[in-house]
């Protein structure tokens, strides 16, 4: 269930960061897409997520949202993540906003995921995702 989750969060993370940069395209700077097109890459990936995963399907390991502890830390983390993707799309030579905006949601998102697993494991465990005690 750890790498459905992972996949939830890559694929509407990267998504949500394409879109971004469609809509928003040349109207804003090149650095506050990237900072909005993580931001709300992050923070949809979790509504995403906490409603496919939590409510949808409710079968499998993993029946628990995703706390907001998390999400408040990969909206931290997401400043990093997107200065990281300016930099990668100045260095590739491709600053087109679509192209700023995908990689800004796609590395949001696999901060989210990294995030995701460590606050569910333990130290000594292997890493999956438990259920909630309610």
């Amino acid at each position: 269930m750890t790498s459905a989750n992972l996949i939830i969060v890559l694929l509407v993370g990267t998504i949500v960061g394409v879109l971004t940069g469609m809509v928003v395209g040349d109207s804003i700077s090149i650095w506050y897409l990237a900072m909005s097109a993580g931001i709300l890459a992050a923070i949809i990936a979790a509504v995403v997520r906490n409603l496919i995963v939590a409510r949808g399907a409710g079968q499998g390991p993993d029946d628990a949202r995703t706390p907001w502890i998390v999400v408040i830390f990969a909206l931290i983390a997401t400043l990093a993540t997107d200065l990281a993707a300016l930099e990668v799309a100045r260095l590739s030579g491709l600053e087109a906003p679509v192209w700023v905006g995908a990689l800004a949601g796609l590395f949001a998102s696999v901060m989210m995921g990294i995030l995701l697993i460590t606050y569910h494991t333990k130290p000594g465990e292997i890493p999956t995702l438990r259920r909630s005690r309610t």
